[in-house]
């Protein structure tokens, strides 16, 4: 993945494809979102009740297997959603930072659309708006970009482009 560009995969057909069964690595909190997600097209309740969340289908940058994880999501009004590779404030990025910049090519499902997205790093210009925006919505996302940039690490925005399939 490169700021303005796939780095790899030129075609929407290298995109995964969404599992027919929740794969988040095993992590069962994520299954149980994963579930509740595509069940009630895209509406989940308890802590994430109201909140913009997104699935993203990546392919693992080691295994090439599909990996879903649930993610809070930004519109930016051009049709691009916007995700936020914080990892809770972690000193690392989370393994779906990783699997796009090893192929920009996903699925994401919002609500019950899926779509094929292509992953671009959001330029610097564009980063702290998107940022202020973000914590405008949902305050905690301030605690994790501090807690990140304690670690010594700057969270890199993520902005899920739509693939438009050629002809």
């Amino acid at each position: 993945m490169t700021n303005t560009a796939a780095a790899t995969a030129d075609s929407p057909s290298a995109a995964p494809t969404a599992p027919a069964a929740p794969s988040a690595g095993g992590n069962p909190f994520n299954l149980r979102v994963i579930e509740e997600f595509r069940a009630n097209a895209g509406r989940v309740g308890g802590r994430f009740a109201g909140v913009k969340l997104l699935l993203l289908t990546t392919l693992g940058a080691r295994s090439g297997l599909p990996r879903t994880t649930p993610l809070v999501h930004l519109e930016d009004g051009a049709g691009r959603l916007v995700v936020f590779a914080s990892n809770g404030g972690s000193p690392t990025a989370p393994a779906w930072f990783h699997n796009l910049t090893a192929s920009p090519e996903a699925i994401v499902e919002v609500g019950a659309e899926r779509r094929a997205v292509r992953a671009r790093l959001v330029d610097e210009a564009e980063h702290d708006a998107l940022w202020a925006r973000q914590i405008a919505v949902d305050p905690a996302f301030a605690d994790f970009r501090e807690r990140a940039l304690r670690a010594g690490r700057t969270t890199p925005l993520v902005a899920l482009e739509p693939v438009t399939p050629s002809h």
